[in-house]
């Protein structure tokens, strides 16, 4: 599911939802029965859930665009810095394959002081 499949998928279940809500309690109002608005009510939940829990195809109408290994490569990961609490003491975290090139350029990081 894509993002843009994840915000359609909540705006239904909150819509579905709120009629249910709003249906069941018209319902439990006018025939006088809880037993029935939670039964409506249950029944709503159900159905919301069956549309918008699987990966329905509506949903995957913008797939991302992935960049290939090759391509990636060539723009190295930014440098992330983290601040300790202590005055004046930083720690970077950068690649591995910058402090020794020897490495593979996988998901490896290093902890540089």
């Amino acid at each position: 599911m894509d993002w843009q499949g994840q915000k359609l998928a909540e705006q239904i279940m909150q819509i579905m939802l709120l009629v249910f809500a709003v249906t069941a309690f018209v319902a439990g109002y006018v025939l006088g029965s809880f037993q029935m608005m939670v039964l409506v009510y249950a029944g709503g939940v159900t159905l919301t859930g069956l549309i918008t829990i699987p990966n329905w195809p509506f949903f995957n109408r913008h797939p991302l665009n992935w960049l290939d290994p090759s391509e990636a490569e060539k723009h190295p990961k930014p440098q992330v810095t983290v601040i300790s609490k202590k005055k004046g003491s930083k720690k970077t975290i950068e690649p591995a394959h910058r402090l020794d090139p020897s490495l593979p350029t996988a998901n490896l990081v290093t902890l540089a002081r």
